[in-house]
């Protein structure tokens, strides 16, 4: 028995900002696109419920996957930026796509989170306690934003992405590996008055340590090669940060997938997107190996491998399926 993911999901804001609504801030498009990659962002509108937008995405996931929601067991929510301090979204998320009294609950890791619940949702498969885990990253970055920065009001963005994780009888086993280091936290935090400090040269540097020598643990484990990897999925902070990595890793550059351009970084919800967009894109296909990595304020890290769809993915009615078609 293993695990898989089975569909994937996205939603965005409507309304997107481009370079030039910062050029206030003593900047310029061809600044930002230079040191970051970044084009475009969303914003979700201030009495807006990010709840709804995650269970949007939540339900694409669901739709994309075949899962029905009677046959989820779990619900999990990486986000930072939630509508209220309790109860967490997951709850919320569940009530309103009609799963009926899941385990449903909510993980703060900054932009590490998703990595960080998908560990748990492979964890709780793997233990036999669930078949399927709806796996949700969710922000509203723009409520701890300090728009008068330049240095971090250009770098975030809104959104929700999520996946349905599910038994595999066989194939890949995932490999994971999560960590944290709370002597660096001044590296990048919220502190109590709501608003997102960063350094940003200093996370650079760590950010593609980071990453790359994880996901070359992970590798190892799983007994893999970089060219073993049919798509390389990172936290989209920064172009410049994922192209170093991939460099690190000898992963090519067709190999890697990047959407920062058209939404900055959207932290716990930066992957799951990313996901879900390659799938729109006809990047994925049944069996295809994923290398996921992210790094985030703590700081926290993570990265793993695990299949997309595996062959031997396992339908609620009990046969084996490789999932339905990308939608």
């Amino acid at each position: 028995m293993t695990v898989t993911l089975a569909g994937a999901g996205a939603a965005l804001p409507e309304r997107v900002l481009s370079n030039h609504d910062f050029v206030h801030l003593d900047t310029s498009d061809e600044w930002i696109v230079q040191r970051t990659g970044i084009r475009e962002r969303r914003r979700l509108a201030a009495d807006a419920s990010l709840a709804e937008l995650a269970t949007d995405a939540c339900g694409r996931a669901l739709a994309d996957s075949g899962v029905a929601p009677r046959d989820i067991h779990q619900v999990v929510v990486a986000t930072s930026t939630a509508d209220r301090i309790s109860p967490g979204m997951a709850v919320e998320i569940a009530t309103r796509l009609g799963i009926d009294r899941p385990a449903a609950f909510d993980v703060s890791a900054g932009c590490s989170g998703f990595l960080y619940a998908l560990d748990h949702a492979i964890a709780a498969i793997e233990s036999g306690r669930a078949d399927h885990v709806l796996v949700c990253g969710a922000e509203a970055l723009s409520r701890i934003t300090d728009h008068t920065d330049r240095n971090t009001a250009v770098l975030l963005g809104d959104g929700a992405g999520a996946v349905v994780v599910s038994r595999a009888e066989g194939g890949l086993r995932p490999s994971f590996v999560l960590g944290s280091d709370g002597t660096r936290i001044d590296l990048l935090h919220v502190q109590q008055d709501k608003l997102l400090r960063m350094r940003g040269r200093e996370i650079f540097e760590s950010a593609v340590d980071l990453m790359a020598g994880h996901t070359e643990l992970v590798l190892e484990r799983a007994g893999l090669g970089a060219e073993a990897l049919d798509l390389f999925v990172a936290h989209q902070a920064n172009a410049r940060i994922i192209h170093a990595v991939r460099r690190r890793l000898g992963v090519p550059a067709e190999r890697v997938f990047l959407n920062v351009d058209k939404v900055a970084n959207t932290s716990s919800a930066s992957i799951p997107l990313a996901l879900a967009h390659a799938g729109e894109q006809q990047l994925l296909h049944p069996g295809a190996v994923l290398g996921l990595a992210a790094f985030g304020a703590g700081l926290s890290w993570g990265a793993g491998v695990i299949t997309w769809r595996s062959p031997d993915a396992v339908r609620p009615d009990g046969e084996l399926s490789a999932g339905r078609g990308v939608r």
